[in-house]
């Protein structure tokens, strides 16, 4: 079973490095290859590879390089999202277990939870200012969301048997949800925090657009204002790039906390 799994993971690694390629040489075709796309229309792979080389230690147009632009995305976007971790994932919990927490939360939250993550910008703009805080707060909100609800989800689904059974060895409350309930939620918990981490990441980034100095989005947003298209590409890649690795991080412990290393 174990070879089939590795069979199949390394055939679809295949494919997905295939088809990338075949997306790539697509491009090169259409701008390089047989020029249907200006260079200001549409940089060709090659334009953008180098762009992506200079970038690492030019500061022009932007006022940083591209490693300094990844760090404050990364710092403002895991800083959100582990307080939205700590305070959403709890949440979700007790007011899945507990019908007073929940009559006392959720009027509040859904009404949060229907406004996009980035309309809470400007809010935060005017609040704290632009800076850390600001991107902070709104990539706490727009995470939060994701994790109260999958945590949420997760305990209600807890089987009722099981409960049952802890409930007959003279398991307390808080041994039954613990012991039994967070458990079985876990899936349902890292779904959450993957779905968050999406969310967060996205949000980051036009947040950056509206409130920032530096930072992914603020590197695009100027790369555009000055038709660099090469550079706003470079962005956009390193965004896709940056995400991938987060997830792929969050999986490796999903397969080391969850039982079967499956999603839910």
């Amino acid at each position: 079973m174990n070879k089939r799994k590795k069979l199949q993971r390394n055939r679809y690694l295949l494919i997905s490095v295939l088809s990338v390629c075949a997306g790539v040489f697509v491009w090169w075709l259409v701008t390089d290859g047989l020029g249907l796309f200006r260079s200001n229309v549409l940089p060709s792979p090659v334009k953008v590879f180098q762009t992506f080389l200079k970038k690492w230690s030019e500061t022009k147009p932007d006022g940083a390089t591209l490693l300094q632009h990844l760090a404050a995305s990364l710092q403002v976007a895991l800083g959100g999202y582990l307080i939205g971790a700590a305070i959403g994932i709890p949440l979700g919990i007790f007011m899945a277990w507990n019908d007073k927490v929940d009559m006392l939360v959720r009027p509040v939250f859904d009404l949060v939870r229907t406004i996009p993550g980035v309309a809470w910008t400007s809010v935060m703009v005017t609040l704290v200012g632009i800076g850390y805080m600001s991107k902070a707060l709104v990539i706490f909100i727009s995470a939060m969301v994701a994790m109260v609800i999958n945590s949420y989800s997760g305990i209600k689904q807890t089987k009722t048997v099981h409960l049952w059974v802890g409930q007959t060895f003279g398991a307390s409350n808080w041994e039954l949800l613990t012991k039994v309930a967070v458990p079985s939620a876990l899936p349902m918990i890292f779904t959450g925090l993957d779905v968050a981490l999406g969310s967060a990441w996205t949000t980051l980034v036009a947040a950056e657009l509206l409130a920032s100095t530096r930072g992914l989005g603020f590197m695009i947003q100027q790369a555009r204002g000055i038709f660099r298209l090469d550079i706003v590409i470079v962005g956009m890649v390193v965004i896709a790039l940056t995400g991938a690795v987060l997830s792929a991080v969050l999986r490796y412990f999903q397969r080391k906390f969850v039982k079967g290393g499956r999603m839910g």
